[in-house]
């Protein structure tokens, strides 16, 4: 072996090495595609109807940045801390996340914010542009009078809010009940409201003289009167004593009154409305029985609120409709007429027709009418015609030959009542507003559709008012978008409760906080869809070490002297923040 050994001869491993700089090789001339940093809109954002920027919210919450992931909240919506309690989160519905494991709680996200800030006496810092001469009489209180002055405030103009009731509110101050929405939390909300300069007038009764003088006084009039009158049930007995309006119920608990109930209780409907007054019945000693003429699957109702109800002993009986209201001393009689389905409406809820002559009897102590609301008097709603009219998504505006302006908006004018939606349609309405002063009533429409988030109808004020959000893309980011190597499965965080047993005591709010250290953990689960949030990977994973740290907005530049346009850093991004692009683009 040894003289095998001798006999081979051995080859140098040599390593060739530059004694000079290779920074004279541009490599970056061999690209025929082009990375760059493209941000663009997350789903949740395009879904939410107030169009709040949900991924650089959560983003800014995983860093402890609380009073700026508020502050982000704020740009595009006045109630967080409202939203955060009662609005029924459609974000949450589109969230990629939901497609991994479980969608992220976007409500007990944005509920911590809101009540940190409250908690710790936070004062916002928001962009507000330059006065303006015009004033703006807003009428109506509730979540879209007050987000159009809140709106038209941020913009410059002088706003005045006249309201008829007490106090300011609308629907969230006197037909939202107390276990889902405190009043201390909505006066916080509004006390900041006016603390930007808008001037609420409450008990102010309007009537059209009023309206007619206003339009001497103002440049233009926001119509959010809100749907307060409970629509009729057209049957025989529906105006006997001991058949009430469940809205006006709802509003006399929030005044402080509370009723006792000793026995069945009927409330006909099966909206938000009809599932409040049944909640609260139970907790005043009752016992609710839902009573709607479609199923369970079709009443308008939030689920959650609807879900809850059934915890709490609310009886649903579904496809009965009402025919007659009997009175029989301490009790009434209620004749219902069975239903049965008939294939669907167009918006896909089942088509009912009666079956056959069948009907039913329920006796019960009390009946509350709860099948929706419309507007209590006429003139409130927008005009069928008029030759210079614009419907928009949430809200219409009408100049007549005059020079005067109106706008309607809130449950006027949506097609979805719910106060996320009352928030869009006066942030709408502002914008539009601001749109026709400054540029004319034929640019309204076109100038909207630029500050749109995603491909939908929701708008973003921080847009229009040309900030950092300008930069992103319209495009959706979609679950496939999304590099999940990057992520764990992680559980959602559990909302405490009340115990059933404790909600029945008591009017106090049911949902209960979540810790900071939850509300952290919770917002890490966030994609950030399509959002840079200064992870490295393009850095770290660029062969060619063309990504460039630097102290810019994006945090880094892309330097295409040497960078090949392999396209590892798109590959590797893992909230699609960047985009490959032909190079002559």
């Amino acid at each position: 072996m040894a003289e095998k050994k001798d006999s081979e001869s051995v080859v140098p491993l040599l390593f060739p090495r530059s004694s000079m700089s290779t920074e004279n090789n541009l490599t970056g001339s061999w690209r025929f595609l082009k990375p760059c940093y493209e941000e663009k809109t997350a789903p949740c954002s395009a879904a939410c109807p107030a169009g709040e920027d949900v991924g650089r919210v959560e983003m800014l919450m995983t860093q402890g940045m609380f009073k700026e992931a508020w502050e982000t909240i704020l740009k595009e919506n006045p109630f967080p801390a409202v939203c955060g309690r009662v609005c029924f989160h459609p974000c949450e519905g589109k969230c990629n996340r939901g497609e991994f494991d479980d969608p992220v709680a976007i409500h007990s996200i944005e509920r911590f914010l809101a009540d940190t800030a409250m908690r710790n006496e936070f004062n916002p810092s928001l962009d507000k542009l330059s006065s303006r001469k015009e004033k703006i009489a807003v009428i109506g209180a509730g979540p879209s009078g007050l987000a159009a002055a809140y709106f038209l405030t941020l913009l410059g103009y002088t706003c005045d809010v006249f309201e008829s009731m007490p106090e300011a509110g609308g629907i969230l101050r006197w037909g939202i009940p107390l276990y889902r929405l405190p009043v201390s939390v909505l006066r916080s909300e509004i006390a900041r409201i006016e603390n930007l300069g808008v001037h609420i007038h409450t008990g102010k009764h309007i009537s059209q003289d009023f309206l007619k003088k206003a339009r001497g006084d103002y440049s233009a009039i926001f119509m959010g009167c809100g749907h307060s009158s409970t629509r009729r049930l057209n049957i025989p007995g529906e105006d006997i004593e001991g058949v009430e309006n469940g809205l006006e119920f709802l509003g006399k608990i929030r005044q402080g009154e509370k009723p006792s109930f000793d026995g069945p209780v009927a409330v006909i409907g099966g909206g938000n409305t009809a599932v409040d007054v049944a909640r609260n019945v139970v907790r005043l000693g009752g016992k609710s029985l839902i009573v709607y003429r479609r199923r369970r699957q079709d009443m308008p109702a939030f689920d959650q609120e609807i879900q809850m109800a059934l915890e709490e002993g609310v009886e649903i009986r579904e496809l009965l409709a009402p025919a007659k209201v009997e009175s029989n001393g301490n009790e009434y009689t209620l004749t219902v007429q069975l239903m049965k389905v008939a294939g669907k409406d167009i918006d896909g809820r089942a088509a009912i027709e009666p079956e056959g002559g069948k009907t039913e009897e329920i006796t019960v102590r009390k009946i509350f009418k709860a099948i929706g609301e419309e507007a209590a008097e006429s003139w409130y709603n927008p005009p069928d015609k008029n030759e210079n009219i614009i419907t928009l998504s949430n809200s219409v505006l009408v100049q007549n030959s005059k020079g005067g302006v109106l706008v309607f908006g809130g449950d006027l004018t949506n097609k979805t009542k719910s106060v996320v939606h009352a928030v869009a349609s006066g942030k709408e309405a502002a914008i539009a507003l601001d749109v026709l002063f400054r540029e004319g009533f034929d640019a309204i429409e076109s100038r909207l559709e630029t500050c749109t988030v995603g491909e939908g109808s929701s708008l973003s004020m921080e847009v229009y008012m040309e900030g950092p959000r300008c930069d992103r893309t319209h495009h959706v980011v979609v679950y496939d978008e999304i590099n999940t190597d990057y992520f764990q499965m992680v559980s959602r965080v559990s909302q405490p409760r009340l115990l059933i047993e404790e909600r029945l005591k008591t009017f106090g709010e049911i949902d209960l906080k979540i810790s900071a250290n939850s509300a952290m953990k919770e917002a890490g689960r966030c994609f950030n869809c399509g959002l840079c949030n200064q992870c490295d990977n393009c850095y770290f994973f660029c062969p060619d070490l063309a990504i460039i740290r630097d102290d810019g907005p994006q945090g880094r530049h892309i330097n295409y002297d040497y960078c090949k346009g392999c396209g590892v850093c798109v590959v590797e991004c893992p909230r699609n923040a960047m985009v490959l692009k032909e190079e002559n683009q």
